[in-house]
């Protein structure tokens, strides 16, 4: 369970708050898609999750985060690194290693796995993402997509109970983008691993997450299960965040009484809807 209570950050010499008054509750399990405009606190939040904020990060604090009962301040960032795993924004900063076996590898030995626990975790790991034939490969001269799977695979080969990530998708291709998500989606299903992710693009948001955020200047401006999302249309819009169009269509067919089903959230949804209207 992740706590946050009031959480208010502003970092140093900065004139505004990046985050104000935050609260929110994620269950363990669950998976959160969190969008905003550019300078909404959607990074910042992210890593207030694991201590970065306010231990690495330094500036004004206020309030709590509390994973699993330890409170972020209180306790060593080090001490949630494993449990919360981060998958940043700028891929390429993150990575540590020239070799995908030496970047998986980086953390397994950093934070003293077993040495004898260490093949198996790299392989499983490795499997799980479907990227066995990469482990030797140089990590230039991969693709966008492929360093986002080596990035998730050394984050689970320590055996988070939280993956958080930070716009995964920005400079992906739109398959490449739901690959992403379905990887995701698997391991927060099969394993139970939390996953909460910063996306733009709402589309995926919809189709695959439990819940989402919405922020702005701080503030959470939306919170709740993307079928909600249908209630704050004209919220979405005022935030300048489109919605998906077949959300959009699918309440005005209901408001119009054409369509007595549910709202379509996804492209196949709304082909569903259309042929029950048809036929």
């Amino acid at each position: 369970m992740i706590s946050v209570k009031d959480l208010g950050f502003k970092y140093q010499n900065s004139k505004t708050a990046a985050l104000d008054g935050v609260n929110i509750e994620i269950a363990d399990g669950d998976f959160v898609g969190i969008t905003g405009t550019s300078g909404a606190g959607k990074t910042t939040f992210t890593f207030a999750l694991n201590g970065i904020i306010p231990q690495k990060i330094k500036g004004d604090f206020y309030g709590s985060v509390i994973i699993d009962g330890k409170d972020t301040v209180e306790h060593h960032a080090e001490e949630f690194a494993q449990k919360v795993g981060e998958v940043f924004q700028d891929i390429d900063s993150q990575m540590v290693a020239s070799v995908v076996e030496d970047e998986i590898l980086f953390g397994l030995e950093n934070f003293g796995v077993p040495h004898e626990e260490i093949e198996d975790r790299l392989q499983k790991a490795l499997k799980e993402l479907g990227i066995e034939d990469l482990r030797d490969r140089e990590i230039s001269s991969l693709s966008g997509g492929q360093k986002q799977k080596v990035a998730i695979a050394s984050m689970l080969a320590l055996e988070p109970e939280v993956i958080v990530l930070d716009e995964p998708t920005g400079e992906l291709d739109p398959e490449s983008s739901r690959e992403i998500f379905r990887i995701l989606t698997r391991l927060n299903r099969e394993k139970g691993i939390t996953v909460v992710i910063v996306e733009q693009k709402i589309m995926l948001l919809c189709e695959y997450v439990k819940h989402m955020m919405v922020l702005e200047k701080g503030h959470v401006a939306f919170y709740g299960t993307p079928k909600d999302m249908v209630t704050s249309i004209a919220k979405f819009k005022e935030l300048g965040i489109n919605v998906p169009r077949v959300t959009e269509l699918s309440s005005r067919l209901i408001e119009e009484k054409v369509y007595d089903g549910e709202i379509t959230l996804t492209v196949d949804d709304a082909e569903k809807m259309v042929r029950r209207i048809l036929g």
